[in-house]
């Protein structure tokens, strides 16, 4: 894993394709809109996969048997009763084919947290679903019937349904998470210099996004040089601070457009951009659409 400029983003499509093989039987279970969220029996892949990542979030909670993933540097084993989660933008690999595991899998868009019941607070409370976070669940025996069973019903919903109701598909999932975080040990508060400060630096971030967009404030605010800050960031995340920021200004977007009637004009008030042409191409450069079209898009999901 030299640089990042090797590793492929996959979405769901392009990674089936490419590891479960075309010619899979599996492939006849995946929908049209299997982009954007999708929950089966777990499934074995064709080929090992290298160093990528994906464009969506991953949960695979296992009934039986073991799966062996690796998270950027770090394997990770995972057992009966126990969940791992890769986060959208995870460099993960899986360098043996294993076929002697049962379970779930679950991908889902972060787009589809965004509906109408998301909320950017409790989102936050899911410490699984960041990159930065714990991505290993164990689950108690009890609590494992019960996400068995939201799974169960994810995945009738996804098979059965003519159309996926994602309204429906989010509320599950929610109950899903907080399920999951009854068994969830939280990320230490502690740690490395680097991993307090860019820890703190991602905390600044929400409140100040109407305002200051620029590294240089968020290093005065912690008392640090710019490159000091960019550099524990980028160690600690993989993603620069500066990203950071960018991506924090396109989710409150996105929530501004999904779940309010604010004109573009204002939601590009909203999350401090004065000019709504700059606040446009901003939009289109990172999700290759508009603001107006992104709205479109999902009012039709």
């Amino acid at each position: 894993m030299e640089t990042n400029e090797k590793i492929k983003t996959y979405g769901t499509k392009g990674f089936r394709e490419k590891f479960l093989g075309l010619e899979n039987p599996i492939n006849k279970l995946f929908k049209t809109n299997s982009d954007h969220f999708f929950c089966l029996k777990i499934m074995q892949l064709q080929y090992p996969v290298p160093p990528s990542k994906h464009n969506c979030h991953t949960l695979i909670f296992i009934t039986s048997g073991i799966n062996i993933i690796k998270l950027g540097f770090e394997e990770c084993q995972t057992n009966k009763n126990e969940i791992i989660v890769v986060p959208a933008g995870q460099i993960f690999s899986i360098e043996h084919i294993n076929s002697k595991h049962s379970g779930f899998i679950c991908q889902f868009h972060p787009d589809v947290l965004i509906g109408k019941y998301g909320n950017r607070d409790i989102i936050n409370d899911f410490d699984f679903l960041k990159i930065s976070g714990n991505p290993k669940i164990i689950v108690s025996e009890k609590d494992a019937a019960f996400i068995s069973n939201i799974l169960i019903r994810l995945e009738a919903e996804y098979l059965e349904a003519e159309t996926i109701n994602l309204d429906l598909i989010q509320t599950y999932l929610m109950t899903l998470f907080c399920e999951m975080n009854r068994n969830t040990v939280k990320t230490p508060k502690g740690g490395t210099a680097a991993e307090v400060l860019s820890a703190k630096f991602k905390e600044l971030i929400y409140p100040n996004i109407r305002t200051n967009h620029q590294v240089n404030y968020y290093a005065s605010l912690l008392n640090v040089t710019p490159n000091h800050l960019n550099k524990s960031v980028k160690a600690t995340t993989g993603k620069s601070a500066t990203t950071w920021i960018d991506e924090t200004i396109l989710l409150e977007a996105k929530y501004l457009l999904y779940q309010t009637t604010l004109s573009v004009s204002e939601i590009a008030m909203q999350v401090g951009h004065e000019d709504q042409s700059y606040f446009s191409r901003f939009f289109k450069k990172h999700e290759a659409m508009s603001p107006a079209q992104y709205r479109k898009m999902i009012d039709k999901s």
